[in-house]
């Protein structure tokens, strides 16, 4: 202090490996960023040779949304679908594997991890050759649902399995049980509330699985049932490469809307955890 003057206080210089790590992330994230970037544009170009130059249009954005509609809603469909089972499949079994530590509780939960740890097809060739001959089951839409619900539940036990053993459920439970409270009161009113954070982190991971999951559903489907990557692959494959980019911009304004407002309930659940 100088005549009665404080003299302003320096913020400490960040070292030198600070900057090469940010000056990394910002290398790898251009890395990654950028190919959607153009890919997005050369959805929205005349030509793709030609580059923006050629000038910009929606013409390929429309044709993909005319010749690929079913599948786009397809795919929603059996998103949505498959959220709703593996929460009333995850949610009981994660509940289970709590309050059950010994051997077979783990073998359990390590065996749900297979449809993750093996490749798509050949969970979606085992399917085929189990119940490819089951009545029309074959050609209709739940057969790539049973696939990705195997391939999602997994992520969905372990979301609400971790926050569950976070929380002491079994000191709650019996304070709820010495009130009075049946079973079925205590799941709805003490278990379920506790876990909504893990419930909804399942969902983000289930939801953005199930859409862009290919390798099974290239397996599974049927020209009637089209999901959208293996539509994506089918466009890429048609070697214009316009409308293939416009099919990426009608993926990113589907999963990005559900992104954001999955993140935002899960924000909102952590604010109104008691």
């Amino acid at each position: 202090m100088l005549n009665g003057t404080h003299s302003p206080v320096k913020p400490p210089s960040r070292p030198a490996v600070f900057w090469l790590l940010l000056a990394f992330t910002l290398l790898v994230a251009a890395f990654l960023i950028v190919p959607v970037i153009l890919s997005v544009l050369t959805g929205l170009t005349n030509n793709a040779f030609t580059g923006i130059s050629s000038g910009l249009t929606f013409k390929w954005v429309i044709k993909v949304w005319q010749d690929y509609q079913n599948s786009i809603w397809l795919s929603l469909k059996i998103a949505l679908a498959c959220l709703c089972l593996t929460t009333l499949l995850g949610v009981p079994l994660a509940y289970v594997l709590s309050r059950s530590q010994g051997a077979i509780a783990r073998s359990l939960e390590e065996l749900l991890m297979l449809p993750v740890a093996i490749p798509g097809l050949a969970t979606g060739l085992a399917l085929i050759v189990t119940y490819g001959a089951v009545g029309d089951f074959r050609t209709h839409w739940t057969f790539i649902l049973v696939g990705h619900v195997l391939f999602t539940l997994p992520f969905m036990v372990r979301s609400v399995l971790a926050v569950m053993l976070s929380v002491d459920m079994h000191t709650l439970e019996e304070g709820a049980r010495s009130l009075g409270a049946s079973f079925l009161q205590r799941f709805i009113t003490i278990v379920l509330p506790n876990c909504r954070s893990g419930i909804l982190a399942g969902a983000l991971m289930v939801v953005t699985l199930s859409i862009g999951e290919f390798n099974m559903s290239l397996l599974l489907h049927t020209p009637l049932t089209q999901t959208l990557p293996v539509g994506l692959a089918d466009a890429y494959a048609s070697l214009r490469i316009e409308v293939g980019s416009a099919y990426t911009i009608v993926f990113l304004l589907m999963i990005i809307p559900l992104l954001i407002a999955l993140q935002w309930a899960a924000g909102l659940s952590q604010k109104n955890k008691p």
